[in-house]
């Protein structure tokens, strides 16, 4: 989904994938010295980690949904499957106003 021809679309899902994709394309074209090596072991696994957060919310969303907890505790599921929801738009947000 884009808002215009001229900017970036924002499916969370594919961006984050992406950005993990070209940010491990990158990492490989750096000079193999120590500092680099060991920094780019943490920006690798960092890099992966901002769409498997993402998509971890949404799937923790998913699978609450589909728990049979009875009426008494509707309540709580209901509550987390609202915040896992509201963790989604947050991570929505922060990556659209970074793009400003």
């Amino acid at each position: 989904m884009k808002n215009n021809d001229n900017q970036k679309p924002y499916d969370l899902e594919d961006r984050t994938f992406n950005f993990a994709k070209d940010s491990r394309r990158f990492v490989k074209a750096l000079p193999r010295t120590i500092p680099n090596i060991e920094d780019v072991k943490q920006f690798v696994r960092a890099s992966g980690s901002i769409g498997a957060n993402y998509i971890e919310a949404k799937e923790s969303g998913y699978w609450l949904r589909l728990l049979d907890t009875g009426e008494k505790l509707k309540v709580q599921r209901d509550n987390l499957v609202g915040e896992a929801t509201e963790l989604i738009k947050i991570c929505g947000a922060i990556i659209r106003k970074s793009e400003e």
